[in-house]
């Protein structure tokens, strides 16, 4: 059932949220302390923490599996307990939030070099007199840059103490700056990039990898990725899905009645199914994409690894947050036949995860029709393989910057075509 945009969360549908959302982390938790034993765990964590993070480091190969889920599960719980203590209604943008920070948190974000972000947004706050719940959204989202505090840290060969408080002046630095930069970089997409913040993150990351090379620092991307774990999670992840699905379909009154209509919002900034659609036919839609994102993965052949999985959990979380079937599956076709077509593997990690970051640009399909969506998957998949050479990999949000490139160039044309007509 449709609800207002400007309707309410009342507490016990915040409290289920809440319950839902600790289902990732609880399960984790326990697979990870499961899965490997303690001293293997803390060995992990610990090379997790001295590790570069630039793109693509899959904490899964870097440390194992034990240390990676423990990783997310700490990560996951402390944004939870933020969002339960600052009495933030959790709403499709807490959801994407949570959800973004448990995908990356297998490949970049770690529990050393998210806080300087975190701590920068909260000074930000103070200095313009408001309440810290009132930037904890952009808190979670900015934490894309985490991997500047790393690579500052142990990367650049400075003594230990030196490259530490390089890197946390600039984390904390970076998350002062990004919210009244993504308030305004928002017009140069309209909207439809879901991914503003890393769009945001993209100029960010250009401006300071372009200062550090002027001075022959420079830093390049990679690719350190595992292939065990494919199956387990094949399992784990559909798993999830199918139990957010069975979770919706009860929140529904034990129906689906109501979720087709989720089909009719195009998913441009700010689109809150949340508040729109209620909590049942979002967590019906999140389940549902979760499953169309791992049957992508399938059909194009790849593995999933700590990218991958972030790449699915992303799906996942923002769709409470404009993405559903409707506008997301152009957009994986337009990515499928240009990795089909076009000189990279279509298996490959990087077309796999672009396929499934790309559906950022999910409000092109929701507003212009499924060739516009298709087009811009196709579009985009040229420009994210070569745009992470500008930033050196140290947006995490690589997806998000090219998307609001695509974006940015795509939405005015169309628009001129649409007048026309």
């Amino acid at each position: 059932m449709k609800r207002n945009l400007f309707a309410q969360i009342d507490k016990s549908e915040n409290s289920i949220i809440k319950y839902v959302l600790l289902i990732l982390p609880i399960s984790f938790l326990i697979a990870g302390l499961l899965l490997d034993d303690i001293d293997t765990i803390l060995k992990g964590l610990n090379t997790i923490m001295w590790s570069e993070d630039i793109l693509l480091t899959d904490y899964l190969e870097v440390s194992g599996i034990g240390a990676t889920l423990i990783n997310s599960a700490i990560l996951t719980f402390f944004n939870i307990f933020l969002l339960h203590k600052l009495k933030v209604p959790i709403n499709g943008t807490a959801i994407a939030g949570v959800f973004i920070v448990a995908g990356f948190a297998f490949f970049g974000k770690n529990i050393y070099n998210v806080w300087p972000i975190y701590i920068g947004t909260f000074l930000y706050s103070v200095y313009q007199g408001r309440k810290y719940r009132s930037v904890i959204y952009i808190s979670m989202f900015a934490t894309s840059l985490s991997p500047i505090v790393s690579q500052l840290s142990f990367g650049l060969g400075l003594p230990l103490l030196e490259g530490i408080t390089l890197g946390w002046i600039f984390g904390i630095g970076i998350g002062f700056i990004i919210t009244p930069l993504s308030a305004h970089l928002v017009r140069a997409h309209d909207g439809y990039n879901i991914y503003n913040v890393g769009f945001t993150s993209g100029f960010i990351a250009t401006i300071l990898i372009a200062v550090l090379r002027s001075y022959g620092l420079d830093i390049n991307t990679q690719s350190i990725l595992s292939t065990k774990y494919d199956i387990f999670f094949k399992i784990a992840l559909s798993s999830f899905s199918l139990i957010l699905i069975i979770i919706g379909y009860i929140l529904n009154k034990k129906s689906f009645k109501g979720y087709r209509e989720i089909f009719e919002y195009s998913g441009r900034l700010v689109t809150d199914f949340i508040l729109l659609m209620g909590i049942g036919n979002t967590f019906v839609n999140m389940g549902i994409m979760g499953i169309i994102s791992i049957l992508y993965v399938i059909i194009s052949g790849g593995v999933i690894n700590g990218p991958v999985v972030g790449g699915i959990l992303t799906v996942i979380g923002f769709s409470a947050f404009g993405k559903h079937p409707r506008n997301t599956i152009p957009v994986l076709l337009g990515v499928f036949v240009a990795g089909f077509l076009n000189i990279w593997d279509l298996d490959s990690t990087v077309v796999v995860i672009a396929g499934l970051f790309g559906t950022t640009l999910a409000p092109i399909a929701g507003e212009y029709g499924p060739f516009a969506g298709f087009i811009s998957g196709f579009l985009h998949l040229a420009v994210v393989m070569n745009i992470g050479v500008v930033h050196g990999g140290v947006n995490l949000y690589n997806n998000g910057f090219s998307g609001g490139i695509v974006a940015s160039v795509v939405v005015p044309i169309l628009d001129t075509f649409s007048k026309g007509e």
